[in-house]
């Protein structure tokens, strides 16, 4: 028998299920107890297949296993009130209200969870919030940036002073040549924040997105062949300018399409038809906003989507230790919000990551910088 039937058959029973959004009855550690008629349908799925599952699986299609579901974290700790999250999932951004159902001694027995599919306004709201967050995060790290730069360059110099007075294959020369290499993968490190940091100080004009695309393709093509990776374009025949910057656009193709190769190559370890990365770059309108969306689509390990939010946050990497600084997305994000757009992650575990950028169209009002 369903939790809601248990509570009160008949009339609680057909509440629920007249509720328009989807609502989730779940334990305190995640486990679905019931769902709705409208949860299971933006689930797609039986209501029984997904009673008894936990709630991350269902929703995230699960998570890997060094990283916790922010999700099921929430449950466990939001206490005894109502409390609102974002959910990303369910095929959309929706904000989530959590309210904790208590038995007559007050004691938290179960979770409702209610679904509301987030308005284009609200998510605007949302990425106003994020790009202030990292306007103050960029501000932190330029000014640790700038504070580490000067001694990690000298600690470098004195090193390699020392190794070019030590003897060949001396131990004294080996221990200098590590802090040298050290110190160079540290120097990157800040090279990478200062990146983050900076404010743009270069020239924006006419550039026409298509031409980036090939340009960074052209230049990765033979990389992508050695990998046995199989890329396919879909460029618009449509004038797909903006107002940009041609190399900073490039950046960020360039890194969509290194997270791709690396997810790629993670779940493939030899050629196969669906190890490809797609590209896809055309005119899109919605709701009056004209942009040119550009998308990197590859079918590699994918990211579970209770962590996608996390992505833009400088030093979160899902790749192992020495793999990744956690850089290359804050950058991409805070380039295309310097472009008048959005940049927004969609991924199922094990099945595909889309990274799609939108930038207003040049001659729109949103694509005039100086409007």
């Amino acid at each position: 028998m369903s939790f809601a039937k248990e509570q009160e058959p008949g009339r609680l029973l057909d509440l629920f299920q007249s509720i328009q959004d989807p609502v989730f009855l779940t334990t305190t550690d995640g486990v679905i107890l019931d769902v709705n008629r409208a949860a299971a349908a933006a689930l797609g799925k039986d209501r029984d297949v997904v009673v008894g599952a936990g709630i991350c699986q269902i929703i995230h299609g699960g998570r890997w296993p060094h990283i916790e579901c922010p999700l099921e974290e929430f449950l466990r700790t939001c206490g005894a009130k109502s409390e609102n999250t974002r959910l990303p999932g369910l095929g959309g951004e929706y904000l989530l209200i959590v309210t904790p159902l208590t038995d007559p001694a007050e004691q938290v027995v179960a979770m409702m969870l209610q679904a509301r599919k987030l308005t284009r306004e609200e998510a605007l709201q949302v990425e106003t919030i994020r790009t202030a967050q990292l306007a103050a995060i960029g501000e932190l790290a330029a000014s640790v940036a700038h504070e580490v730069n000067n001694p990690i360059n000298g600690i470098i110099n004195f090193a390699q002073l020392i190794s070019d007075d030590a003897a060949a294959e001396s131990l004294q020369a080996e221990l200098s040549g590590r802090i040298v290499n050290e110190g160079e993968r540290i120097a990157s490190i800040i090279d990478s924040l200062l990146s983050f940091a900076r404010e743009n100080e270069n020239e924006f004009g006419d550039v026409d997105v298509r031409d980036v695309v090939k340009e960074c393709l052209s230049l990765v093509d033979h990389q992508l062949r050695k990998e046995g990776i199989i890329l396919e374009q879909e460029l618009s025949e449509k004038d797909c300018r903006v107002t940009g910057n041609f190399m900073q656009l490039q950046q960020v193709i360039f890194n969509a399409i290194n997270n791709s190769r690396y997810a790629l190559n993670e779940r493939y370890e030899n050629s196969s038809p669906d190890k490809k990365i797609v590209i896809s770059c055309a005119p899109f309108e919605e709701e009056g906003y004209h942009c040119i969306r550009t998308t990197v689509r590859d079918l590699g390990t994918g990211i579970p989507q209770g962590i996608l939010d996390k992505l833009f946050e400088p030093f979160f990497t899902t790749k192992p230790k020495g793999k990744g600084t956690g850089l290359g997305m804050s950058i991409s994000f805070g380039i295309i919000q310097n472009h008048g757009g959005t940049l927004t992650i969609d991924s199922v575990l094990n099945n595909y990551t889309d990274i799609v950028f939108d930038i207003p169209r040049a001659g729109t009002a949103q694509g005039d910088r100086n409007a």
